[in-house]
């Protein structure tokens, strides 16, 4: 089980810094967190840091040049472009993976 994380260009691998974090941004990042622990592979990519990785994928590749960055981010589960242009939910990246999701012990972020 792979999941595969294009963010757009973003000042640090998680967005998670800065004076104004996105409220999305915190949700995937504990998604990722709780997927995790659950066994689930997770690779993010950022575009300012990583823009090789977004060339490698050829479905990632082609998405950027037919639609540009508005595109991102490009969501991967499994080899499939699972979702564009916005992050899904962890109940929505469970189900595209056949798992159940955390009851509890999920991660929860301290803001």
């Amino acid at each position: 089980m792979k999941i595969e994380i294009y963010d757009p260009a973003m000042c640090c691998s998680s967005g998670m810094c800065g004076p104004g974090i996105d409220p999305a941004l915190v949700k995937i990042n504990e998604a990722v967190l709780a997927l995790q622990k659950q066994g689930v592979e997770v690779l993010r990519f950022n575009l300012a840091q990583q823009p090789k990785e977004f060339m490698t994928n050829k479905k990632v590749a082609d998405l950027l040049h037919k639609n540009g960055q508005k595109v991102l981010p490009v969501i991967v589960v499994n080899g499939d472009v699972f979702k564009t242009g916005a992050y899904p939910g962890y109940e929505d990246l469970c189900k595209a993976l056949d798992i159940e999701p955390l009851n509890q012990g999920r991660p929860m972020t301290l803001m």
